[in-house]
């Protein structure tokens, strides 16, 4: 994860959330009162967020202590205790909620992924997350998709040609599609295509392309299509795939299965805060 992005990104969230000033936290406390902070988990899961609460409580307060008990992609139980962070009372209080609104949702898409990984129980095939991500946290969405196990697929339009079906449908063919990528592209860049028939399979495979995505196909299809299309392109499966459908994917030993719901359909891991002023705690 790019930590100079980060950096930008939760100051901010930080801005959003304080507005000029905290009216209840900066009126009841000075910078000099102190304390320490405990994060807990209150549901079992993977946990995904160290650099979220690491940077997020330096950028409020380069003097704060903070220890983490826990790392990105470990398996966390119910009410474990995830970080200390010793600052002043004022940091702590006003940096809780960013903290741990992100460390929830990343928690529970690398949960999600983590699921989904072992679901499918495969040596070759990988789960592969989609750009149906939040916008604003693409970077930590998909950082938390490789946390609970998976890969990812385009961070942007600009990282690889995905020649889908309303390009295919505009343009008219498959061939023509890529012809024209071909046209303008550089060699680095690689060329993927939707394919959702045997046409077009057919068409992908003798344009030579590096990636073949097989959308919204019945298994029973999915066999014969699989036969078409040579080893050395890639063959991805996508379109409404859910968890406990992924074992039936196994036997067809494709190389990606893609999954919008990883970070579209998810349900954020719960954390708690709890406060102590510092004398009241010894670390």
């Amino acid at each position: 994860m790019n930590k100079f992005k980060l950096e930008q990104m939760l100051k901010d969230f930080f801005i959003e959330d304080f507005g000029d000033l905290d009216v209840t936290t900066d009126y009841l406390f000075n910078e000099q009162e102190r304390g320490t902070l405990t994060i807990q988990s209150k549901e079992a899961g993977i946990f995904c967020g160290e650099s979220i609460i690491k940077l997020g409580y330096k950028i409020l307060d380069e003097n704060a202590n903070v220890s983490l008990l826990v790392q990105d992609g470990e398996s966390i139980s119910q009410n474990q205790e995830i970080a200390y962070i010793e600052g002043s009372v004022n940091t702590l209080l006003k940096g809780e909620r960013v903290v741990l609104n992100l460390i929830q949702r990343l928690s529970g898409i690398a949960t999600k992924t983590n699921r989904a990984v072992k679901a499918l129980n495969h040596d070759h095939t990988k789960i592969s997350d989609t750009r149906k991500t939040t916008p604003g946290l693409r970077m930590l969405e998909k950082y938390a998709v490789r946390v609970g196990g998976g890969i990812n697929h385009r961070l942007r339009l600009d990282d690889a040609v995905l020649i889908k079906d309303n390009h295919i449908s505009f343009v008219g063919s498959v061939k023509e599609a890529v012809k024209r990528i071909r046209e303008n592209i550089g060699h680095m860049v690689k060329i993927e295509v939707e394919a959702e028939h045997e046409q077009q399979v057919v068409e992908a495979v003798e344009s030579n392309v590096d990636v073949i995505m097989l959308d919204n196909i019945e298994i029973s299809e999915l066999y014969k299509l699989i036969q078409l299309i040579p080893r050395d392109i890639t063959i991805e499966l996508s379109g409404g795939v859910n968890i406990q459908e992924l074992p039936q994917y196994r036997s067809l030993n494709v190389d990606v299965i893609s999954m919008g719901c990883l970070t579209h359909q998810i349900e954020s891991l719960d954390f708690s805060a709890n406060h102590q002023f510092e004398k009241e705690r010894v670390l």
